[in-house]
């Protein structure tokens, strides 16, 4: 009877350091390296980005409370890259009804110089009605537009730095 306590009890302890972000490498498409904190599901859809049909793949995951996803759009011609970010900016600010947002310029190494890779962050609210925040970036390898983003109430600085470091092209 003691013993199985202590197993339990050891179980416990054990359960209790594992961390709650796991990271690991995943692949979303193209050539690019991306770190997520947990195990991702993966799918796709086509949208109608900038007039254009485009099928969108992503793998995202949810951790720490937070919602981690990257996702990639073949868009056959790069020449069509930030008028697809544009609209995709657009499309997320309205489907979380941003009441404030920041833009800046982003550096990732192995981004196209045709799109400079952008960070977005913004607040609004989730289909629930609940406050959420976003941390966004986007970017350009080849032919593809990549799209990496985390949503969560809030977003502490380690959360953003680790996942969006964690992108890499060759």
């Amino acid at each position: 009877m003691y013993r199985q306590f202590l197993l339990l009890g050891l179980a416990l302890v054990l359960a209790a350091c594992s961390p709650s972000l796991n990271w690991r490498e995943v692949r979303p498409g193209g050539e690019l390296k991306a770190l997520l904190p947990c195990k991702p599901d993966q799918g796709s859809r086509r949208q109608n980005l900038a007039g254009r049909e485009i099928e969108v793949r992503m793998l995202g995951c949810e951790a720490a409370g937070a919602l981690y996803a990257v996702s990639v759009a073949e868009l056959g011609d790069v020449r069509h890259a930030l008028a697809v970010q544009v609209h995709w900016q657009a499309n997320l600010l309205g489907n979380m009804q941003a009441t404030a947002s920041t833009s800046s310029a982003w550096s990732l190494k192995g981004a196209n110089a045709v799109l400079e890779p952008v960070r977005l962050k913004a607040r609004g609210l989730r289909p629930d009605g609940q406050p959420v925040a976003v941390d966004a970036v986007w970017f350009a390898h080849g032919t593809r537009l990549y799209h990496a983003v985390i949503y969560a109430e809030r977003i502490a600085t380690e959360m953003s730095e680790s996942f969006f470091s964690g992108l890499e092209l060759p």
